[in-house]
């Protein structure tokens, strides 16, 4: 990765430019609102007790702290309370991360201990390239964690303060409970809760390099006086020299200057670059992370993965839930896309009648064509009189259909519009609605009916839809006609339902509704079963097929798992907080069979919520 390196981050404090400088806005600025404009002492930079349970720092009483060791540290605080940097490196083991070296520094950067640990379960990553510890040099240590903590109990004194970089995740390797902390990562907070990372507040605080990308793995001791020093400079020059600084801006100059090399960056690593916590639970091994910032619970089962979530997962403000399923048969793979498509087209397909025997046709197909393009209309020869089935190309037309057409005379008859009840189509109603609900059809109207010239006639009329963002005119593939329908989307939900009744209106004469077809599902639709790619010499022989499906049902169908899985997956969603921002990601399929897509549901959690919209998509 290349890193471009600001002149201003040489000595920031006299080169700030007149751009930075009056982009300061101090009243605003977090520090200045948390510890005000004058300096401060010691005790006002310590972390409360509810701030250490909010940044998931070992407390007593906490989950999962119930074998921790207590420091002596019990001594009343002051101003002049001696400071101690603490740095901790990790490995891999088979029961997560464990501490593999310890570095501790008095007042002054004299080193008091920088110690190699040997872990107590397998290790399956020395992380040699973040640590610098490797297996040759960790083979003779005898040093356990539990002398390491015994040694801490000896060393800090009653009234000790430590001081650290995400300090909380030192501690919980440690497995120790230390009253007294200042974290570096909060005490220059930014905006939102931003945690700026040490080698930024290095650079731009104290005009130091460290880390530097020609040494093995990080130096404990060095980022221990690092976190010294800049809880010493805070205390020294106070809150407002700080918020002069500016360092939101300075960040944004360092991003920009990184964008290049941080394209193909991972999720994991850019939460990292941010200096956002994060929890990964999962039960695979080889995904486990590396990364400081991240918290990595292993567990043995799914089942594990769910409950350490529930009770995990508010503790933290990113994280990702991984469960690990055996892959999908092929063939069942199959089956699933196919039941996709087919559900979408029952969907997208109404039944209307009874019309009299002599009923015009073509009429008929000119008035349903109206709500959308009609990809084929069928006469139904089980019925004593005439029923037609319609299917839509897309499926906000079968809607309009259902909700405009149903109880109206045509060609004589008072008709009824409604889909055909199947497996597919018995929740149907609820699946709309989630639809409509969907973070990308908010704000965009479905309008049918619409000619040639109704761009330029938009354009013409553009003062009646001032928040009009865009416009999307569907064509044909071939003939590279434009339909008859297009997508009108909008700033707000608001404007959008002001813009569909003007619509609907004498003047325009269209037909329209809110959307319910996002793209990215369109899109996924059209890919979903190609021809599948048989190896040469290969053929599935009827019987065969039907026997291995027999089994599979006989014994524990892939679908009756998934099912299961969800109604599981839902408990979860239910116990979170209002406000929780969800991603579900489902993996795709690439096999002898066909490449398949995989799909991303995603909404945020509110209140009284009785299930995950899109689930049953």
């Amino acid at each position: 990765m290349h890193f471009w390196v600001n002149p201003l981050f040489l000595n920031p404090g006299p080169l700030i430019s007149a751009t930075l400088q009056s982009s300061i806005d101090l009243q605003n600025d977090p520090i200045i609102q948390k510890y005000g404009y004058k300096n401060v002492g010691l005790t006002r930079c310590l972390l409360t007790k509810e701030e250490m349970k909010t940044f998931y720092f070992p407390l007593q009483g906490s989950p999962n702290c119930e074998n921790f060791v207590l420091s002596k540290c019990s001594g009343f605080i002051t101003d002049s309370s001696p400071l101690f940097g603490l740095d901790c490196e990790v490995c891999l083991t088979s029961m997560g991360k464990e501490l593999t070296r310890i570095s501790l520094v008095a007042e002054g950067g004299h080193c008091l201990m920088d110690e190699l640990v040997k872990p107590d379960f397998k290790i399956l990553d020395y992380l040699t390239s973040f640590s610098g510890v490797t297996k040759e040099s960790l083979n003779p240590v005898t040093t356990k964690l539990k002398d390491v903590q015994k040694l801490l109990r000896e060393l800090l004194p009653p009234d000790a303060v430590l001081v650290g970089h995400c300090l909380d995740l030192d501690l919980r390797v440690l497995k120790m409970i230390h009253p007294y902390v200042i974290d570096t990562s909060l005490l220059y907070i930014g905006k939102q809760g931003r945690r700026f990372r040490l080698t930024f507040l290095a650079k731009v605080i104290l005009g130091k390099d460290i880390q530097c990308p020609n040494k093995l793995g990080r130096d404990g001791i060095e980022i221990a006086r690092t976190a010294l020093e800049l809880v010493q400079y805070f205390l020294k020059y106070g809150p407002k020299k700080i918020a002069e600084l500016n360092l939101e801006a300075l960040a944004a100059n360092q991003e920009q200057g990184n964008k290049e090399g941080a394209t193909n960056m991972s999720v994991l690593k850019c939460l990292d670059s941010m200096g956002q916590k994060l929890l990964f639970l999962t039960q695979d091994i080889d995904k486990l992370s590396s990364y400081r910032n991240c918290q990595t619970i292993k567990c043995s089962s799914n089942k594990e993965v769910l409950e350490q979530a529930r009770v995990e997962v508010p503790l933290f403000p990113f994280n990702i839930v991984q469960l690990s399923f055996q892959p999908f048969p092929p063939l069942f793979a199959e089956e699933m896309k196919t039941s996709m498509k087919t559900k979408w087209t029952e969907m997208s397909t109404v039944y209307a009648g009874p019309f009299s025997k002599d009923c015009n046709v073509g009429a008929l197909k000119k008035v349903f064509s109206s709500l959308g393009p009609v990809q084929s209309i069928t006469l139904v020869l089980e019925t004593y009189r005439p029923y037609f089935s319609i299917q839509y190309e897309v499926l906000e037309a079968a809607q309009l259909a259902i909700e405009t057409m149903n109880g109206t005379l045509l060609e004589g008859s008072c008709i009824r519009v409604h889909r055909l009840v199947t497996e597919l189509t018995l929740e149907c109603d609820t699946l709309v609605r989630e639809l409509e609900q969907d973070s990308e059809n908010q704000g965009t109207i479905y309008v049918a009916g619409i000619g040639e010239t109704f761009k330029e006639h938009l354009l013409e009329q553009s003062n009646l839809f001032p928040d009009l963002e865009a416009v999307v005119l569907p064509k044909e593939v071939k003939s590279r006609k434009q339909k008859n329908y297009c997508f009108l989307k909008f700033k707000t939900l608001n404007s959008a339902q002001v813009a569909l009744e003007i619509l609907k209106g004498k003047d325009w004469k269209l037909k329209g509704r809110n959307a319910l077809t996002p793209r990215h599902l369109q899109a996924w639709l059209k890919d979903i079963h190609p021809e599948p790619a048989m190896p040469m010499g290969l053929r599935i022989v009827p019987p065969l097929l039907e026997r291995h499906i027999f089994r599979t049902l006989k014994s524990n169908h892939p679908k009756t798992v998934a099912w299961r899985w969800s109604r599981r997956i839902e408990k979860l969603y239910h116990s979170l907080s209002p406000g929780t921002f969800c991603l579900i990601l489902m993996p795709g399929t690439k096999n002898t069979f066909g490449a398949h897509p995989g799909l991303g549901l995603m909404k945020i959690k509110e209140e009284e919520e009785s299930d995950i919209p899109g689930m049953r998509v």
